[in-house]
């Protein structure tokens, strides 16, 4: 496509109705370059196209079409280039009679991202990943996936997969039968179905298993067929329902790395549902922590875990001691909500020197690390979390000691409603308590 053409098209189309996705493909079949171009109607889609660039040799091209309304710009603007996401909530609404699963969700999840929903039982979670998928239909609002409004849609017109906890294998096939099911049901042929399932079982260290029944897997082994299962029809974005959560500790670790890399190498979106802190924070680009069928936060993992908006995500990801408004008055000389982790927390034997006095009421071992609770004489109780390269802690329980703390590790939370309006903006901008408490998750 001519530059000319493409300045036509942007002309023609700041009212229009859609978007062509451009992908120029060099010799080596890579993407070359990756632009989206205004369009007034949705073209055919158009595979190994030849397209002319004033700069460059024709290069194998491929034409996909989206909606307009997907693509945020101000009103009459001149666009050459747009970012859509792979999933699009607006107003996500789930009602299960007088039971609000889902309380008004908005969120953007971008393509080949590993975006994770962390959540306790009940914070509707997998609600909305059911949503996505098709198994609900949204009381209010929308879900688009890659652009197309699939509100109504069955989950078999979704480009999605879901992967579930229970691995939900048919007992009465093999292994590479199981795999293979969901390409039978869209009419490939045998011997290409055949082709795929086996590559797929390759893919997850399988090539050995596919005479065998279920029943004779381990749970690990289970579980890559299932993921098996799902890549094998080749969809844009893949639903992980807590797919370890049966899994013993050490398994569902090493799983947890297998998981990462099935993703690196596939290169789709991953939407992975867990309760366990540690899973998310492991696996994830970002993160979204919902509670009461809402989001409280939503950014990387890094961040969520640094620098947590609520309460709420201060204390169910990861531990945290929260100071209400009368203790932030009096430790830091200013009102709020704040929290401070126990890792940030430095605890010396003594009664001498800075930092707030207290005595030890519990020192807890716990491998790599020695958690310490601490009485305060302000009438607090405190937990520090010291690294213990000895098996010791430095204190012991009785002893008086100080606690200190750098004023930058401290952070400022809001109440749940101004979280909730943080973020569902963060959620839709595009990714590139009365006596300080002691919790965890």
């Amino acid at each position: 496509m001519e530059h000319a053409e493409h300045d036509r098209l942007l002309e023609a189309c700041r009212d229009g109705l859609g978007a062509t996705e451009l992908v120029d493909r060099g010799e080596d079949g890579g993407a070359r370059e990756r632009r989206r171009l205004l369009h007034p109607r949705p073209p055919s889609r158009i595979r190994d196209a030849t397209v002319t660039l004033p700069t460059s040799k024709p290069l194998e091209s491929e034409v996909l079409w989206c909606p307009l309304h997907s693509i945020r710009t101000a009103k009459g603007a001149r666009v050459t280039e747009a970012h859509l996401p792979a999933i699009r909530l607006r107003g996500l609404r789930r009602e299960f009679g007088p039971v609000t699963a889902v309380d008004g969700v908005d969120l953007d999840i971008a393509e080949g991202e590993f975006f994770s929903m962390l959540g306790p039982s009940g914070s509707g979670k997998t609600t909305v990943l059911r949503l996505i998928a098709g198994f609900e239909t949204p009381t209010a609002g929308a879900v688009e996936l890659f652009g197309k409004d699939v509100s109504g849609d069955a989950p078999y017109d979704r480009p999605v997969n879901t992967v579930f906890q229970d691995y939900a294998l048919f007992p009465h096939m093999s292994v590479l039968e199981n795999v293979a099911y969901g390409l039978r049901v869209r009419g490939v042929g045998r011997a290409e179905r055949t082709r795929r399932a086996t590559e797929a079982l390759d893919r997850m260290r399988l090539a050995d298993y596919g005479a065998r029944r279920p029943s004779q897997l381990s749970g690990g082994q289970r579980q890559r067929v299932a993921l098996a299962r799902a890549i094998v029809v080749e969809p844009r974005a893949l639903l992980l329902d807590e797919p370890l959560g049966a899994l013993d500790r050490g398994l569902r670790e090493q799983m947890q790395v297998e998981l990462k890399q099935l993703q690196r190498d596939l290169g789709i979106t991953f939407v992975f549902v867990t309760h366990d802190q540690d899973e998310a924070l492991t696996l994830s680009d970002r993160i979204a922590v919902f509670d009461a069928g809402r989001i409280q936060q939503v950014g990387p993992a890094a961040e969520v875990y640094e620098r947590p908006a609520t309460p709420f995500v201060a204390t169910f990801v990861g531990t945290s001691n929260l100071f209400d408004d009368a203790q932030s008055r009096a430790l830091l000389g200013h009102g709020g909500i704040h929290a401070i982790r126990p890792e940030k927390l430095q605890i010396h034997r003594g009664e001498t020197g800075d930092g707030l006095p207290g005595t030890v009421a519990e020192v807890i071992y716990a491998g790599a690390s020695v958690r310490c609770v601490v009485d305060t004489d302000a009438g607090m109780r405190l937990t520090v979390l010291e690294q213990s390269s000895s098996g010791h802690a430095s204190v012991a329980r009785g002893d008086r000691v100080r606690i200190a703390w750098a004023h930058d590790d401290v952070r400022d939370l809001v109440e749940p409603e101004t979280a909730e309006r943080r973020a569902a903006d963060d959620a839709t901008t595009d990714p590139e308590t009365p006596t300080p408490a002691t919790a965890s998750a």
